[in-house]
């Protein structure tokens, strides 16, 4: 087996994937509070109290979203992931039962020893999975290899991985909301921004992204065609043209045509007049490229995923706006 194959190996480690997932919420609040301080210390001294509230509350509720949205999403969809405990128990009676059945050396007991209830490193999944004496199916069962889902699980999963992107949208709008309350007189005014931002991270970052993945995954299954490279390349095209390219257009229309009136803004505005896609759009994207690998059957990419959501939520929740930011620094 090649390096790249090993270290995917190593990476779709059950046991590892749990303790990732076990490891986001400590992340996610870390990240969090430290943004928050660093946000704090930058803002004026007659502010401080204030930004301090304010992003703490986004911060908060962004965060508390992004936790419980797989949550939300594996009921929604009647997924129930193995916890820690459960994964060390198949472990054990999985390698229990082969060690019983074969004749193996005193290295590889071993290494199969400490895999029923630990990570194994780079170099101990390299001899397992190099090693000719041990069965294919076994080491298939331990850790199973990355499945090509279905037509049928396609949109399915472009569902389940679409409501864990908009929970933590909507969670930061509302963070927003309640933050600009608490410390603002005027705080209504801030409102229609937040929720055109939610719209546009979540249309142009997220929704449109998965539609776009599972529709080229969708041709891609008609024409059975199977190669993993090609389908991970065919849903990269698929994010670039409905996502990058269509999405912060139609999120744009979606806020000048429906959210600007219903706030009671009538004045007709050019299309990016507010928002025009930039360098850390393009950088979102990267839960994009987790998505490939969600759908491409990865499953060591999926508990990063509402770190990387949790960042539009928040951008939501500040009611992010370039192009009013640039004319702002232009006239001050």
């Amino acid at each position: 087996m090649n390096n790249l194959k090993i270290i995917g190996k190593y990476l779709d480690q059950p046991i590892l994937v749990s303790k990732f997932e076990q490891k986001v919420p400590y992340l996610l609040s870390v990240g969090g509070i430290a943004y928050t301080a660093h946000d704090v210390k930058h803002a004026k001294a007659n502010k401080k109290k204030d930004t301090a509230i304010r992003t703490a509350t986004i911060m908060g509720v962004t965060t508390l979203s992004a936790l419980f949205a797989p949550k939300i999403a594996n009921k929604m969809f009647k997924l129930q992931p193995k916890k820690l405990n459960e994964i060390k128990n198949t472990n054990k009676n999985l390698i229990d039962k082969y060690v019983n059945e074969q004749i193996l050396d005193d290295n590889t007991k071993k290494i199969l020893e400490k895999a029923k209830t630990k990570v194994l490193s780079l170099n101990e999944i390299k001899a397992l999975y190099n090693n000719p004496k041990i069965d294919e199916k076994f080491l298939n069962k331990f850790i199973p290899n990355p499945e090509n889902i279905s037509s049928k699980e396609i949109f399915s999963e472009i569902g389940r991985l679409s409501i864990l992107g908009l929970i933590p949208v909507l969670g930061g709008i509302i963070g927003g909301i309640i933050g600009d309350k608490l410390t603002l007189p005027r705080w209504q005014e801030n409102v229609p921004n937040k929720i055109k931002e939610g719209a546009y991270q979540y249309l142009a970052n997220i929704f449109l992204c998965n539609v776009g993945a599972g529709a080229a995954l969708a041709l891609m299954e008609k024409k059975n065609i199977t190669s993993k490279g090609q389908r991970a390349f065919g849903m990269i095209g698929g994010i670039v043209t409905t996502g990058i390219i269509g999405g912060s257009a139609i999120a744009n229309i979606i806020g000048n045509k429906i959210i600007n009136p219903i706030f009671g803004s009538k004045k007709e505005q050019s299309l990016y007049s507010e928002r025009k896609p930039e360098a850390l759009d393009i950088g979102l994207h990267t839960d994009d490229i987790a998505t490939v690998a969600v759908m491409s059957g990865l499953k060591w990419i999926e508990p990063a995923l509402p770190i990387m959501y949790a960042i539009s939520g928040y951008r939501a929740g500040i009611g992010y706006r370039n192009v009013n930011k640039c004319n702002e620094k232009k006239h001050s």
